[in-house]
């Protein structure tokens, strides 16, 4: 019994949707269209979490550790013991964040020559900068700085005997790719060879970059750092939650934000989440009432099907489930055709706002589907007028 109502249930469902052709395809067209707009709104919203926290990267740190006034280990330099902060930060941090220690010291410097025995020469005061020379690159991804095309694995270690030199320290000293730089601080003093310069377009162009051991070796500051600057990816719950971890792990420094990114960040993708999510809902609603105004069409057609159904002794919950079907149906394959449309065309909304295509994301395809069905149900509101009608006023014409 149950096998043949089943059957006699599906019969009903695609006589119902091969009645009118016409209005059948204005409601699928309506679905559709709502669908593929949906679908390429939702995925251009959660692309764009990604697409910011790449773009913001670009700008580098966004998480600065300094040492605590209070606590520093060395309250006229103020540094602290670099090698347990860096330590934490990497462990805490995702595979992608950059963890970059910075020693600064003043120190004298000039273009030195070919004899081991400085001479003495112009000297000029300079910030030092002891740093990770391999990762600045990617701790200040805007600045242009030599590249190691062509190195050796093993070449790495030789960073030590190589300096990078801001572009107004190397105007002032005339200094050019493979000279000598001395520098001095008390009676210590360092001869490195210049690989290249920096142009960061700031007072890092005053400055002379070294390894981080040379630094601490020059200043005789062995372990000790200024501060730790750290490029987190993620996003501005994410690097707020990174931060608060990383500040209860290291109760001696200070951890920081850099507000003006993150801030940014944040305000720039809650304004275009916001913009398209009521997009989005606009989106639903003028798709619900277009198809809203198909299904009263219906109703009005129908009068004589549900009259036949009641009189024969089809209970009401069934007739109305018969047309809920209906619309489920036609959300689906609506939905289906559309938001696999729509995440196409995200993709090429992607390449017009961002430069880029968006990256096709597998969670909207279910979601956009889910919300096209959900409208086209919530759509067929007007068929529940044919609960009420009465089988004999239906067949005397006055329903």
């Amino acid at each position: 019994m149950g096998d043949a109502n089943r059957a006699m249930f599906w019969r009903i469902i695609r006589r119902l949707l091969g009645a009118n052709r016409g209005r059948l395809f204005v409601m699928l067209l309506a679905l559709g269209a709502g669908a593929a707009v949906t679908a390429a709104l939702l995925n251009l919203q959660v692309d764009a979490k990604r697409r910011l926290t790449t773009e913001f990267r670009a700008f580098g740190a966004n998480v600065v550790v300094d040492p605590s006034r209070s606590l520093a280990s060395d309250k006229e330099s103020g540094t602290f013991q670099e090698g347990e902060v860096t330590k934490t930060a990497r462990a805490l941090g995702n595979p992608a964040s950059v963890v970059v220690p910075f020693l600064y010291v003043v120190a004298r410097a000039q273009k030195g020559s070919d004899s081991f025995v400085p001479e003495n020469r112009p000297q000029t005061q300079v910030v030092l900068a002891g740093t990770e020379l391999l990762l600045l690159q990617k701790i200040a991804p805007g600045w242009q700085v030599p590249t190691y095309s062509g190195w050796e694995a093993e070449d790495y270690e030789r960073l030590v005997e190589y300096c990078f030199v801001g572009t107004r320290v190397a105007e002032q000293l005339h200094l050019t790719k493979g000279d000598i730089v001395e520098l001095f601080y008390e009676r210590r003093v360092e001869r490195l060879k210049v690989y290249g310069t920096v142009i960061a377009g700031g007072p890092e162009d005053n400055q002379i970059f070294v390894q981080l051991k040379v630094a601490q070796r020059l200043a005789h500051m062995n372990e000790q750092a200024s501060l730790v600057q750290v490029n987190f990816p993620g996003t501005p719950l994410e690097i707020r939650n990174y931060r608060s971890a990383l500040a209860s792990k290291l109760p001696g420094v200070e951890v920081r934000p850099v507000t003006q990114f993150t801030e940014g960040e944040a305000k720039i993708y809650n304004r275009i989440s916001g913009l398209l999510t009521a997009t989005v809902g606009i989106v639903l609603l003028l798709t619900a009432l277009c198809v809203m105004a198909a299904m009263t069409n219906v109703a009005m057609e129908r009068k004589m099907d549900v009259g036949l159904m009641k009189a024969i002794g089809g209970a009401t919950r069934r007739v109305i489930r018969l047309f809920l079907a209906e619309a489920a149906l036609l959300g689906l394959l609506g939905g289906l055709i559309g938001a696999a449309a729509g995440i196409f065309l995200s993709m090429g909304l992607g390449k017009a706002v961002f430069g880029v295509a968006a990256r096709p994301r597998l969670i909207v395809y279910p979601v956009a589907v889910a919300l096209t069905v959900l409208v086209a149900i919530l759509s067929a509101f007007p068929l529940r007028r044919l609960a009420s009608l009465r089988p004999a006023s239906v067949f005397r014409g006055e329903a």
